[in-house]
């Protein structure tokens, strides 16, 4: 089993390597075959190993690459941990890239940095397999810098447009803030436990004290709100759709947002020990979601509609976990990976039938020109909106149960963001499908085109999963349903007990409803656009003002202390003190020169009236 788990990390770095040493010579189609086929065969051989460990009997193993950090009493090897999460993990990250590496071979064609961007995508890739597969904190560590490098690079693709150039130093910065996060997590827990291994840590997670636990909860939270744009730290990610649709779509649905909530989950031990510490993530994620989802219903752009969209669906993932709904996170993570890139490739279907166009407002009436893209899109749409029986509605409702039985008030504001939801999403398709034609003169006169196969075959494969996810945890499967197979590598977390049928039948049908108002409600302020739109809020679109509060109370005071800085304690102060300093030691120098005259009688002068001191001091002595 060892050389396939090796196998599966090692040939996306086998890509990027390849394309990175022999890029000169290939030809584009040469290096979208590579790069997808690498991450295609890392999909297939994750299936075996999948496979394979359905009949492992502990269906937990190590695979040992070589010894890394040795120092003092911190060991840190070179190691994977393959159980039942790290391979779910595996599955739907190489799956869903496989799928948008191919796309991108339609996307990016006739880009000058094809190359370099294949060469980004594949590190990708590896970095967060590294991330899921790695058996210790500071390995994964390794695959969390690498994603979050990866995503300054493919945000800022286009850097000669400053707009994109802010956004990937935006991500890196808020990223880097979430990382001392993880940092300190793991000198709590090294401190405490001498180990950073996973399986020693979860063995000794006991021993903490209720105190050191909530640290660590804590501190996990801030590095999940980093990687995973929840607040505090979410603004980073709708300024990350400067860079190429693909890129959204992998950053998104299969990299990097999910690393927050993985690292939660696989951290459920450690969160099982601090009530405060999971009560806290609770919050942070339905507070997070309904924030983002208010947001989302009044944005222009097609793709931010998309990265509020996510924001909001990963605090859902985070309002799991902080409930103790650890399979439930893992599903909605699934789902939301098959649903989310759907949406995210397919609104690049239509910027790029629009010649890279992506304001709602110029579209419209694209139903008859996209007639692949369309279909797929609406099961996007109704995959996330809720609508039974698709995998959103399957997830969502598993998730939103789970929270009913622990908090009464956060499950309503999960309702609520139910509804904004299938609101903010049907006003999405209404603007973009329904409707008149707006996009004539941007298009000159040229009629939408769909896109080639490369681009509409991923999306119909990602639409079947939508449609067909849901029965990897349908609620009368009890057995062999995900939250049974992840079961084992789960923190236990004291339940409320679970709703009996009728109860869960009711909360289905709460779901229901709330998909549906959302539904209705959009339609009939969106149906006839020639109309004043109601309900668009400044204040929503602009974010909260959310940027222009850190800008005013972080970005402006930093800048006028830098300001001052340089005004000031540069010139006046630092380089006062040094200009003082050698004026000091110059004008000592001149008064020493002076004694030293050159001339033989003022040296003799200067002896004998020395002798006369010493003379008299000693005569004084005497007497």
């Amino acid at each position: 089993m060892a050389p396939v788990a090796t196998l599966i990390l090692l040939l996306p770095l086998c890509g990027f390597l390849a394309v990175l040493l022999l890029g000169r010579t290939l030809s584009d189609r040469q290096v979208g075959v590579i790069g997808t086929g690498v991450v295609t065969g890392s999909f297939a051989l994750s299936v075996v190993f999948f496979v394979m460990l359905l009949g492992h009997s502990s269906r937990q193993v190590t695979v040992s690459l070589f010894s890394w950090i040795s120092v003092g009493t911190l060991h840190v090897p070179a190691a994977l941990l393959m159980d039942q999460l790290s391979i779910t993990m595996c599955l739907f990250v190489t799956g869903i890239s496989a799928l948008i590496h191919l796309y991108s071979t339609g996307y990016m064609k006739g880009e000058k940095d094809f190359r370099k961007f294949f060469l980004y995508l594949n590190l990708f890739v590896f970095s967060m397999l590294l991330l899921v597969m790695a058996n210790n904190l500071v390995l994964t560590f390794v695959g969390w810098e690498g994603v979050g490098l990866c995503s300054y690079w493919l945000v800022s693709y286009y850097f000669d447009r400053d707009a994109a150039a802010s956004a990937g130093k935006k991500a890196f910065i808020y990223n880097r803030v979430g990382d001392v996060g993880m940092l300190v997590a793991m000198f709590l827990l090294f401190s405490r436990l001498h180990t950073l291994t996973y399986v020693s840590i979860f063995a000794h997670a006991g021993t903490l004290t209720p105190t050191i636990a909530t640290l660590v909860v804590l501190t996990l939270l801030l590095a999940a709100t980093g990687k995973s744009a929840q607040i505090p730290l979410f603004n980073w990610l709708p300024d990350a759709m400067e860079g190429p649709t693909p890129v959204s779509a992998l950053i998104h649905a299969a990299t990097m947002v999910t690393a927050g909530v993985y690292l939660l989950v696989r951290m459920s031990p450690v969160l099982a020990l601090s009530h405060s510490g999971r009560m806290t993530i609770a919050v942070i994620g339905g507070v997070t979601a309904f924030v983002a989802a208010t947001i989302a219903t009044s944005q222009k752009d097609i793709k931010k509609v998309l990265a509020f969209s996510t924001i909001s669906q990963i605090g859902y993932m985070v309002l799991a976990v902080g409930v103790g709904a650890y399979s439930a996170a893992i599903f909605l993570m699934i789902s939301h990976a098959f649903f989310k890139a759907l949406l995210f490739l397919g609104s690049g279907s239509v910027i790029h039938s629009l010649n890279g166009e992506q304001d709602m407002r110029k579209m419209g009436g694209l139903q008859k020109y996209l007639p692949l893209t369309f279909p797929t899109f609406l099961i996007g749409w109704l995959t996330i909106s809720g609508i039974p029986p698709f995998a959103g509605f399957w997830s969502k409702g598993d998730v939103l149960t789970n929270v009913f039985e622990h908090n009464k008030a956060l499950w309503v504001l999960g309702v609520l963001t139910a509804i904004l939801t299938a609101y903010y999403m049907s006003r999405l398709f209404v603007l973009t499908f329904r409707g008149t034609e707006r996009f004539r003169e941007d298009t000159h006169g040229h009629d939408p085109h769909e896109s080639p196969w490369v681009m509409t075959t991923p999306l119909v494969v990602l639409a079947a999963l939508s449609v067909l996810g849901g029965v990897l945890d349908l609620p009368w499967i009890h057995h062999d349903s995900l939250a049974g197979f992840l079961a084992p590598t789960l923190g236990y977390v004291a339940t409320a007990g679970h709703a009996d049928t009728v109860a869960q039948y009711g909360l289905a049908l709460v779901d229901v409803a709330a998909a549906v108002l959302g539904l209705l409600a959009a339609f009939s302020i969106w149906r006839n656009i020639s109309e004043s739109p109601r309900y668009e809020s400044s204040f929503l679109e602009h974010v909260w003002h959310w940027d222009d509060v850190y800008d005013a109370s972080i970005g402006r005071p930093l800048t006028r202390a830098a300001q001052f800085e340089d005004d000031v304690i540069e010139p006046k102060v630092i380089d006062g003190a040094v200009t003082a300093l050698a004026v000091s030691v110059r004008r000592s120098g001149e008064g020493l020169r002076k004694v030293q005259s050159g001339f033989v009688r003022h040296y003799a002068l200067a002896t004998v009236l020395g002798l006369a001191v010493v003379i008299v001091f000693l005569v004084a002595r005497v007497g």
